[in-house]
């Protein structure tokens, strides 16, 4: 009689059913690896042709000059179809990493490392494609042409409308770049780490661009006239003769915006401008700092500050007492933006038959024109002729909303080089625009910051012919601060004869003699905030320095004496309060570009 509750089988039935058992639990880590392979080769599968449709949509809204293939540019509709595709493989590729089996493998000490890189790359794309792009996507402006001539009002209508979008689109990209960064570095599998540094540089060039997007969209449409007419006073610096902001503030403009049409009002040069005596007190650390120059009243010196917010403060305001009227805001830009506008609109043509062209404006306005005006009134006629055919060209283009792109892209490449600086006199869109680059903000954040400014003391024209190189190296943290060594090299490349009397000029008069050619320049390294200097040579030799203050930053000035043909090394030692990791960069944009390099001690740990 069989006893209640045993199987028949007895123990080889249990022995069975326990192998089965034991089988199936093995099973089942297979399935999950098997299921994490095939929907991780379907998720590649998807993110690979979400990447050619973002290849695609970075392509249709590419400007239009400089094309090589010379394919007409793809529509709205076009592109919101593109931006739609590549949003929709982006999700099927997060849908596909998000399955049962894919959150547990994540938590597999080693073997867990790809599936999080995949997992947090797929829906990284996922959201980087449906709430950053797309939204980058509608704000653009139409690239269709534009009958009634009207393309920058367009532009700044869709701008304006989708201002929300773009601000939230900003946030996530932040988001997701930060999602991104915390993904592993390295793990056992190529492949994964290559998906993820490739999305981490398309994020890191993609996220300040989008910062600029949303910014530009609360602030450029009421900049632009859109909520009543604005004026703007413009200067075209000459980078011929240092100032800290780029150049001597030379010709002038007044910029008139009226619901996105922007026209000129006149021009002028600096004679003009010398005449006005400005009522206006930008504080005793200012005061102190350019005591000896009196920026505010004499009209050459109004820039000697690398702080942009100051010099257009004291141009608004020699306006004002000049001819009664206010402006919105200033504006500088040089020679250099011209040429890469220019490069977008086409050639000008001056009022004498001078073509102005990319190539050609730079040596016409900083070189070539001392050479061929003897007289110094007509000098300066011709610097505004430049200015005013420049711009006649530029107005035009940007009527075509079809250059409306390219345009865009030049204005960001001057920005981003520093050649282009904004102020508003309105206090709400100047407090937005100051954390920018294009606001010329010399930033009073501690830190470890480095920034070489050369104003020229002579008063000539010989900072055409200047290089400059800077190289910073920090030594060893100790107690939370840290030496850091400065080398920077000045190199005055002015031929020893045949330059005008007008370039070579020493208006400075000096005591001692000097050659055609030579060049005086006050040489001011800006340090981190709090910075002291241990010591500091000139050639080898010990020199001395002034020192001072502005917005904070620890400032050592040295007039500098640089004969034609001559290389000058001034070596600075510091100890840095806040030197952790590399400096912030302050670029003072001239004919040629300041040579940098950045040597970081590691992180700087305080005890």
């Amino acid at each position: 009689m069989r006893r209640p509750g045993r199987s028949r089988e007895g123990a080889p039935g249990r022995r069975r059913v326990l192998k089965n058992t034991l089988l199936a639990a093995a099973a089942l880590p297979l399935a999950g690896v098997a299921w994490i392979g095939v929907t991780g080769l379907l998720a590649r599968s998807e993110l690979i042709a979400a990447q050619r449709d973002l290849d695609a949509l970075r392509q249709s809204v590419a400007p239009m000059s400089g094309s090589a293939s010379g394919a007409a540019p793809a529509s709205a509709q076009e592109r919101k179809r593109t931006a739609y595709s590549a949003a929709a493989h982006a999700a099927r590729a997060h849908r596909l990493t998000t399955g049962p089996a894919w959150y547990p493998a994540t938590a597999l000490p080693f073997l867990g490392g790809p599936v999080r890189t995949v997992r947090g790359a797929a829906y990284a794309a996922d959201r980087l494609a449906g709430d950053v792009l797309s939204p980058l996507v509608r704000a653009l402006p139409p690239l269709a042409p534009d009958n009634r001539g009207d393309g920058m009002s367009e532009a700044l209508a869709t701008l304006q409308k989708h201002a929300p979008e773009l601000v939230r689109a900003a946030r996530v990209a932040d988001e997701v770049q930060a999602d991104v960064h915390a993904l592993p570095l390295s793990t056992w599998l190529p492949t994964a780490d290559g998906a993820r540094a490739a999305l981490q540089q398309q994020l890191d060039r993609l996220t300040p661009v989008m910062t600029d997007v949303s910014l530009a969209a609360r602030v450029l449409p009421p900049i632009l006239g859109t909520q009543g007419q604005r004026r703007y006073f413009l200067a075209f610096q000459n980078i011929a003769e240092a100032r800290g902001t780029g150049g001597l503030p030379g010709a002038f403009a007044v910029l008139r915006a009226d619901r996105g049409r922007l026209s000129f009002e006149r021009f002028g040069n600096n004679t003009e401008m010398e005449r006005a005596k400005p009522d206006i007190d930008l504080g005793p650390e200012f005061n102190a700092r350019y005591a000896g120059s009196n920026p505010t009243q004499v009209w050459p010196n109004s820039n000697m500050s690398p702080h942009f917010p100051y010099a257009a403060r004291i141009w608004a305001e020699a306006w004002r007492k000049h001819t009664g009227e206010r402006v919105d805001g200033a504006l500088a830009v040089d020679p250099v933006t011209l040429s890469r506008l220019l490069r977008v609109t086409g050639p000008a043509r001056m009022a004498d038959g001078t073509e102005l062209t990319a190539d050609n404006v730079v040596d016409l306005t900083e070189r070539a024109s001392y050479a061929k005006y003897d007289d110094i009134g007509r000098r300066k006629a011709f610097f505004v002729d430049a200015a005013r055919a420049a711009a006649a060209r530029l107005m035009g283009a940007l009527d075509d909303s079809r250059r409306l792109p390219a345009l865009l892209a030049a204005v960001n490449d001057v920005q981003q080089d520093g050649r282009l600086k904004v102020w508003s006199a309105h206090t709400a869109e100047q407090r937005l625009l100051e954390s920018r680059p294009y606001s010329g903000t010399l930033p009073n954040a501690p830190g470890p910051f480095a920034g070489l400014v050369v104003n020229n003391a002579a008063g000539g024209k010989l900072d055409y012919y200047l290089d400059r190189s800077l190289t910073w190296e920090a030594g060893t943290c100790s107690g939370g601060a840290r030496p850091v060594t400065v080398t920077m090299t000045l190199s005055n490349r002015a031929p020893a004869s045949g330059l005008p009397d007008y370039v070579t000029m020493r208006g400075d008069s000096p005591p001692y003699r000097t050659r055609p050619g030579d060049n005086r320049l006050l040489v001011s390294y800006y340090a981190g905030v709090g910075a002291a200097l241990t010591d500091a040579t000139l050639g080898g030799r010990p020199t001395l320095l002034a020192s001072g203050v502005e917005r904070g930053h620890s400032v050592f000035t040295l007039d500098l004496e640089l004969p034609a043909g001559s290389s000058r090394t001034l070596v600075l030692h510091l100890l840095e309060p806040h030197a952790d990791g590399v400096p912030t960069l302050l670029r003072q944009s001239l004919v040629t570009p300041l040579r940098t390099t950045l040597k970081s001690g590691g992180r700087c740990h305080v005890s």
